[in-house]
């Protein structure tokens, strides 16, 4: 007799783990609030300046709620927020939501072209590293990546610069500003470089995890049986251990996500690049307290919805896993 839907234990996971990620942005929702609500100085004088009547004061005071208790600011930023308002830009006067969403659009096709080029690369080589481990093409790839994962992103960006853009060759523009209005792509020699500091930046995460984890499963007693079978040894790795061995490695990848999502704000920065991250700065700088709020609110999302993916992902391919849930 089978089991009712609802109770099976894939769906079952899936509602503790949405109920924990809603969880987990109520908490993040609070903490962000209360950071913007004790930054030093007046918001209201911050955005009218030095020459603000104290009438004009006031009534931007009202307006941005700075006069009621804090427990009822945060309702009212909730509220809204929840119900597609997140306020008013206090630099543009512009919705917070309209303001973010072109910037949004060219963080999230960095982080795409990102993806589809970095994760690849460093799942091939990682593959290939465990496959000829103890070789000469695992020690140098080994040594290459540990090196790059201790150096600083903006490091990377700043070196990529000094190199390809203005002291030793000039083959691709320093900065990647972008004209309002026009896409990203109009000029992709503009996303090399924030492209390749990223993909850098990332690669060695995933190729260690998807190597450390491609070992121990073509040391594990099944590959050696399969071996031992005649399989081929391109049909174990891909069809027999690499399966096994993904699951880490998806997780790592959620993780990389989750970085990028906040290892844009300083590449961004450096490139002068149009995105989500550039945007936050320029905020903090700028004290626009609603954008700030809703920009960390969406990034705290982003990182809660790619690692719930990912553990549904990590399930549904990884043999074992989903055997232990089914």
């Amino acid at each position: 007799m089978s089991r009712p839907f609802f109770r099976h234990p894939l769906l079952q996971l899936l509602v503790r783990r949405v109920l924990l990620g809603l969880f987990s942005l109520l908490l993040v929702s609070i903490v962000v609030f209360a950071a913007t609500q004790m930054l030093p100085g007046d918001a209201a004088r911050a955005v009218i300046g030095r020459g603000g009547s104290p009438d004009h004061l006031e009534a931007l005071r009202h307006q941005l709620h700075l006069d009621l208790p804090a427990v009822t600011q945060y309702r009212l930023w909730l509220g809204g927020f929840l119900s597609g308002d997140a306020g008013t830009s206090l630099v543009n006067g512009r919705p917070v939501i309209e303001s973010i969403a072109v910037r949004l659009v060219n963080s999230f096709t960095l982080l795409v072209l990102v993806l589809l080029i970095g994760i690849p690369l460093a799942i091939g080589l990682g593959i290939v590293a465990a496959v000829r481990r103890n070789t000469a093409l695992d020690t140098v790839s080994s040594v290459v990546a540990l090196a790059l994962a201790a150096i600083p992103e903006f490091v990377i960006g700043i070196a990529l610069i000094v190199f390809f853009a203005t002291v030793v060759l000039h083959w691709l523009p320093p900065v990647s500003m972008v004209r309002p209005g026009t896409s990203v792509f109009a000029r992709p020699l503009n996303l090399v470089l924030p492209v390749a500091t990223l993909i850098i930046a990332i690669f060695p995460y995933s190729f260690r995890m998807i190597r450390a984890s491609m070992i121990d499963v073509l040391d594990s007693e099944y590959i050696e049986m399969a071996t031992l079978k005649g399989l081929s040894r391109r049909r174990i790795v891909l069809l027999h251990a690499l399966p096994n061995a993904i699951a880490p490695t998806i997780q790592a990848i959620a993780l990389t996500c989750g970085y990028l999502a906040g290892g844009c704000v300083v590449v961004e920065f450096v490139f002068g690049f149009p995105g989500i991250g550039q945007g936050l700065v320029n905020a903090v700088l700028a004290r626009d307290i609603p954008y700030i709020q809703c920009t960390v609110l969406l990034l705290a999302a982003f990182y809660v919805v790619v690692n719930l993916l990912a553990d549904l992902v990590a399930i549904l391919v990884t043999p074992k896993l989903r055997s232990a849930v089914s």
